[in-house]
């Protein structure tokens, strides 16, 4: 049966829709296309470091001059090319389907940051939001991330306690002053956070702002740790 399923429908690339060698997959062009991050990383927040990774936790200018609320933190590519194409696809598009490769490359970025035991957290979305879109990009992540690396998964342990307005076109200290208390704990999911290491997920990381309230939140309410992951990284000079 999955023969025949194979003949009638090959499998075809998850960008672009030429044909790949299986399923939920990137062809090579598409692949060679993709800025996947590797090498060495900041330890705190994933952006691409010059020089070896030595096994030591090595930090970009930012995360020495910010006072970045969670410990460590990784991205599986750059915000740019094919990766903001792929991103704007999940977020914009509807694939959800992309949640299942997309769970790939996170395991693989997050490797070095994940531990046993961690709860695997998305970032909340507005009701007002999710009731249009219909689903949280960054749930969706989470959850499949989650399935993959065996970690507890509780996606509505954060919430939006106000809309905010976008942060295209504002700078760092816009972006923070914009989302300053926007997110806050459920207040039912207490018990949950209490001592746990918690593993913050969302789809892009352009300042930190969204991820920083969403830490304060987890850390305010006895977290034992907080790191965050994110598909995709805004290049710093970009």
């Amino acid at each position: 049966m999955q023969s025949a399923l194979a003949v009638l429908f090959p499998p075809q690339c998850i960008s672009c829709g030429e044909p790949t060698d299986a399923d939920f997959g990137l062809c090579g062009p598409c692949w060679r296309a993709t800025p996947f991050i590797t090498g060495l990383v900041c330890d705190r927040c994933g952006a691409s470091l010059p020089g070896e990774d030595e096994g030591r936790a090595e930090y970009c200018d930012d995360c020495l001059t910010l006072a970045r609320p969670w410990q460590r933190g990784r991205a599986a590519m750059l915000y740019t090319d094919n990766g903001r194409k792929l991103v704007l696809a999940l977020k914009h598009g509807d694939r959800l389907d992309l949640a299942r490769p997309a769970s790939d490359w996170l395991l693989r970025a997050a490797r070095p940051i994940v531990t046993p035991g961690m709860l695997a957290v998305p970032v909340p979305l507005h009701w007002t939001r999710l009731l249009k879109r219909r689903f949280n990009q960054s749930a969706e992540l989470s959850k499949a991330l989650a399935r993959k690396a065996g970690l507890d998964h509780c996606p509505d342990l954060l919430q939006r306690a106000r809309r905010t307005e976008s942060q295209d076109g504002r700078d760092r200290d816009g972006r923070f002053r914009n989302v300053a208390g926007a997110i806050r704990l459920h207040p039912r999911r207490g018990n949950l956070v209490r001592d746990r290491d918690i593993l913050l997920i969302d789809d892009v990381m352009t300042s930190g702002a969204t991820l920083a309230v969403a830490a304060d939140a987890c850390l305010g309410a006895g977290a034992a740790s907080v790191s965050v992951l994110v598909l995709a990284r805004v290049a710093k000079d970009a």
